[in-house]
């Protein structure tokens, strides 16, 4: 539109331009598409949550029947030693990356079918994981205090002895079939 055009206008006819025109033409197969991806989207998550209610529920947590008592005492050994060698390294080495921990919940998955959650839940006495995390972090606490520190601790060579309880707990969890 030129100069001269636009001067000729009235002020309605000018602004008309600017309104939204109502859509007369049909609408494309591009923009069909995404409503149709949409529809199958949501039928997708109908069909999965019917199918989640429908299933039978699963054990909520570890079946104890196929535990023996050696075994519980095993995987109650090995959480209690992952943690005290994890809570070490966090106070006195600075290292927050609870590795040891996650290196034991892979081999409870694998072999056992659990985490280390389930085992502080079902074995520990507590019964609930928090409460037996912090039993395990106020006896250790105590422990370390008891040696003088995270120094008096390095002196007694606590992390050596913490890490070959720990190395003979995960070999004989990774020992058992």
């Amino acid at each position: 539109m030129h100069v001269a055009e636009r001067n000729t206008l009235s002020a309605p006819d000018r602004h008309a331009r600017l309104r939204p025109r109502p859509m007369t033409q049909p609408m494309t197969a591009a923009s069909c598409t995404g409503r149709q991806r949409q529809r199958r989207a949501a039928l997708q998550g109908c069909l999965l949550a019917l199918i989640l209610v429908c299933l039978p529920p699963t054990a909520a947590g570890l079946d104890e029947d196929l535990l023996t008592d050696a075994d519980r005492a095993l995987l109650v050994d090995a959480v209690e030693a992952a943690f005290e060698l994890d809570l070490y390294n966090a106070r006195c080495r600075n290292d927050q990356s609870g590795r040891r921990t996650e290196n034991l919940n892979k081999e409870l998955a694998s072999r056992f079918q659990m985490t280390v959650l389930d085992v502080l839940d079902d074995l520990f006495p507590e019964g609930y994981y928090r409460d037996a995390q912090d039993r395990m972090r106020e006896d250790f606490l105590t422990r370390l205090r008891d040696m003088g520190g995270c120094a008096g601790a390095k002196a007694a060579h606590l992390r050596d002895s913490l890490g070959e309880r720990y190395d003979a707990a995960m070999d004989a969890v990774a020992a058992r079939p």
